[in-house]
Order: C-alpha cells, then structure tokens, then sequence
C-alpha cells in the first residue's frame, strides 16, 4: 500500500511539475503540410501557455511510421509528443512493421476533424467524380493519384475500387509534397485536407472535384459535390490528435491534455482553425481512444475489402 502512495504521488508532482524542458513535437510528415501546419499553431500555443519552448521537428517518411516509432520509444515523460493523422490507425493495413496504436502509443487528445477535397490538376480533362471514374476505366494504368499515406492513400484506393480498373498510386513522403507534383501535372489527382487546399483552388492551380464532408455545404469550398453523391458511402473525414509514449503516467497524460484543451480554446487558435475549415473537438484522452478504435475498424474494412494487404 505503502509503495503504491508513493508511485501515485510521485506521478502526481511529475504531472504538476510538467513541463520541466522544451516539449519536443514530432511531425510525421514534411514541412508545408496540413499536419505540418497545425502542429506548429498548436505547439506555438502550448509553449505559449506553459512558458517552455515546443521544437517542431519533422520526421517524415513510411506514412508517418518513423515519427510513431520515435515517439513510442521516448521517455515517458509527457517531453515528446507526436502530432497524428489517420496514417497511425490506416498504417498497419499497409506495413508488416507498422506501429501499433494501441499498444506503442497512448492517445492524449483529438484536436479537430477536416473534410477532405479531391484535387486534379487543371489540365486533366475529367471535371466530376463520375467522368473520372469513366477516364480511370477507359484508360486503366494511365491516371494517377498521390498516395501521401493515411486517408490520401484510402482515398485512391476507394476510388480505384469504385472504377474497377487500375488506377496508378504515386507515394509521396506527405501531402504538401504531394500537392506540388499535382501543380506541376506530375500526377493527375489528389485528396487533401481542404485548408492546405483552398488557396491552390481559388488561385486556380490545381482544380476542385468534390469534397468528401458527408453532406454538402461543410467549411471551405462548401459548394462542392461530395463524393458520395457518386460513390455510395464515399466519406472520408479527417482529424487529428496528439499521442505519447504508451508508459507516459494517466495524471501526466491528463495534465498534457488539460493543457492543450487550454490551448484549443483561445480565440487566436479558434479563429486560425474556422478560417482553416477545421472543427475543433478536444475533449478527454479516452474519447479520442475511441475514435482511434472506431475509425481502425471503418477504414481496415474499407482497405481489406480494395484487396490491401500489409507488406
């Protein structure tokens, strides 16, 4: 008894004392992207409150798995967090070496959900889902689709499925990347998350198909068609969270999430967010544990069902 007092209440002034040191952020992907992006508002906002400064560094490539790895391997100090998209549950369908979310990481918070956008390159000729589904098919093997990992690379193969015919997939250590290859027509299509693509579409650089919101007229580009409207059950909505090392104590885990929560609720971040088209959720660790389990069963029965398996 005596033993379990003491662990319990000195994990309890480690959560108070938190943080002792910069608090150091892993982004899975490259500089300039949507993840990238929101990292930076969110850790500029932590380090604001708590008086410690938030490095970003940005470990890209295998969708994300070299950050997750990292972050699954620091000290479980609450000091490494690792910013996270759908790619740490959508991972393990791809990659026999895939972290586990579940077990090598331990959800800390949702920050928000996003709809996404299928992108072309203006001088692809298909102008709708379903005059790119007919292109696909008449012309198996010659389209192409950026495949950034996570809901980019379901969003290929949904659509593949969907045309029945071989729709070429493009990897890219991430999507500000991707993106860049479809504004220079090295690939032909594109799902992004809709605040990194709205200034590329009103400029006119790249062109907007549909969105993937479950209904018309959600955030930016509410004008859109949705794929669904199309593609029955077409519905990919992203997110994104922060996780730690899974040996991170519950009142640390806890501290950091009241923080960041903190953090999601000042007006700076809120406007910078609405303007983005990003929803805010917040909430506790064990909600966004949920969502981390639901959206593994969604997305792995969509995967399994286009024929992906891991490699």
């Amino acid at each position: 008894m005596r033993l379990l007092f003491l662990l319990f209440f000195s994990t309890g002034v480690l959560a108070q004392d938190w943080p002792s040191k910069p608090v150091r952020w892993l982004v899975p992907f490259a500089p300039g992207g949507p993840a990238d992006v929101v990292a930076r508002i969110v850790a500029a906002g932590l380090a604001e409150r708590t008086g410690q400064p938030n490095p970003v560094e940005n470990q890209a490539g295998a969708s994300g798995n070299i950050a997750h790895a990292a972050a699954g391997r620091a000290a479980p100090d609450g000091h490494t967090l690792v910013f996270v998209v759908p790619a740490v549950i959508t991972n393990p369908f791809y990659m026999k070496a895939a972290v586990d979310p579940f077990r090598d990481l331990a959800p800390v918070i949702h920050l928000d959900n996003a709809s996404m956008v299928l992108l072309a390159n203006p001088a692809f000729p298909p102008t709708n889902v379903q005059e790119v589904i007919s292109f696909v098919k008449a012309n198996p093997g010659k389209a192409t689709c950026g495949a950034s990992g996570a809901l980019p690379s379901v969003g290929c193969e949904l659509l593949r499925a969907s045309a029945g015919a071989d729709l070429l997939m493009v990897t890219y250590k991430g999507n500000a990347p991707a993106l860049n290859a479809l504004m220079g027509g090295e690939i032909n299509l594109l799902f992004d998350v809709v605040n990194t693509a709205v200034g590329h579409v009103k400029s006119g650089r790249v062109r907007a198909i549909a969105s993937t919101a479950p209904k018309r007229g959600i955030g930016p580009l509410s004008e859109l068609p949705v794929m669904a409207e199309t593609i029955p059950g077409f519905d990919l909505v992203t997110w994104h969270g922060v996780m730690v090392s899974p040996g991170t104590p519950p009142p640390l885990v806890e501290r950091v999430n009241r923080e960041l929560n903190a953090v999601l609720q000042s007006t700076e971040v809120k406007q910078r967010f609405a303007a983005s088209g990003l929803q805010i959720t917040g909430g506790a660790p064990a909600e966004f544990g949920a969502v981390l389990k639901r959206d593994y069963e969604k997305y792995g029965a969509a995967l399994r069902s286009a024929g992906v398996k891991p490699e």
